[in-house]
């Protein structure tokens, strides 16, 4: 932990602050394909696509492959385009932070008004055609989260409270809702349970990466709940949602939408999440509660994508313990 603590303390090096504060740049763009297709936030945008393609496939009935797959594409371009929207407002922020201070704007790689509208461009044609060529539901579910994510989140829960990744989850919760709208032209419960499964997830997951990133998030001014209510208490949260998503995880078995191999697994993976929750609760502070929260951080990532990849196998494929029962 004091090694980490000197790197996240140590100046930093000096970034564009043209590219930080939107100042044109001289002569062409510098910027490469790869350069923009970073600020698409590449790994978030997987993630997107992938709980979508798990709302689509899981819901009832069955939709053309084609326009399975344009739907897929479109959500995948509108999470870029909220990803790009989210870098262009906050790479002052990023300026101030080792993680992301390589990122294409702070880095002046790209100019932010290059970014701007690379996103607003984006982000119309993802709603536009998601609407023209799959449906109006779908295409207003994700300009909501476009919106959500880029106006709510990013311009204001972000720099105004310590609850911002709790409200804020809202965003990254919606892309099975998505899915679903887009194979059916509706929403039901079952798409809400799997909204409020990444819901409640969302805080756990992101708090324990804020516990690694304190000092960095202290001296960006942004207001995470380590910086404002300390370690402690962050701790004692990681519990008690951790707590909560247990079960909530478990819904979809419990209300009958699954069989016994998702609930099997969403009750041991749930299990093992909170004791991890508590073992970082109960880690003496130094290098053991960095080793905990680096434990809790990862396994999240695993524990979401693995109920995900066993409701798509159990409610999508028709598989159960291997079985077929289609």
């Amino acid at each position: 932990m004091q090694s980490e603590t000197a790197r996240l303390t140590s100046p930093l090096p000096a970034v564009n602050d043209g590219a930080r504060h939107g100042a044109n740049p001289v002569g062409p763009s510098l910027a490469t394909p790869r350069d923009y297709f970073e600020t698409l936030k590449p790994r978030v945008m997987s993630l997107v696509v992938f709980t979508a393609l798990v709302g689509m496939v899981v819901a009832p009935g069955h939709i053309n492959p084609v326009i399975g797959g344009v739907a897929l594409l479109f959500i995948a371009i509108g999470a870029g385009a909220a990803g790009a929207l989210n870098m262009w407002y906050e790479a002052d922020l990023d300026a101030m932070m080792s993680r992301t201070m390589k990122r294409p704007i702070p880095d002046g790689r790209i100019q932010p008004g290059e970014v701007l509208g690379f996103a607003l461009s984006l982000a119309i044609f993802s709603v536009v055609a998601l609407g023209l060529f799959v449906n109006l539901l779908s295409a207003a579910l994700l300009a909501f989260t476009i919106f959500f994510y880029a106006v709510i989140y990013s311009m204001w829960l972000k720099r105004w409270t310590p609850q911002n990744i709790v409200i804020g989850g809202a965003a990254g919760a919606l892309p099975p809702v998505i899915g679903w709208a887009a194979a059916t032209g509706s929403v039901s419960l079952e798409p809400i349970v799997m909204f409020l499964i990444i819901f409640v997830w969302t805080p756990p997951h992101f708090w324990a990466l804020a516990m690694l990133r304190t000092d960095e998030y202290a001296r960006a001014g942004i207001p995470m709940l380590p910086v404002v209510a300390g370690e402690r208490e962050t701790r004692r949260q990681i519990v008690l949602y951790s707590i909560l998503m247990a079960p909530v995880g478990a819904l979809p078995y419990i209300l009958g939408y699954t069989s016994a191999l998702y609930g099997t697994v969403s009750i041991i993976t749930g299990a093992m999440f909170v004791m991890a929750a508590f073992r970082l609760r109960n880690a003496p502070e130094g290098e053991a509660t960095e080793r905990a929260a680096k434990k809790l951080f990862g396994f999240s990532i695993l524990y979401l994508g693995l109920l995900f990849a066993v409701l798509l196998i159990d409610r999508g494929f028709g598989l159960s313990f291997g079985q077929l029962t289609w």
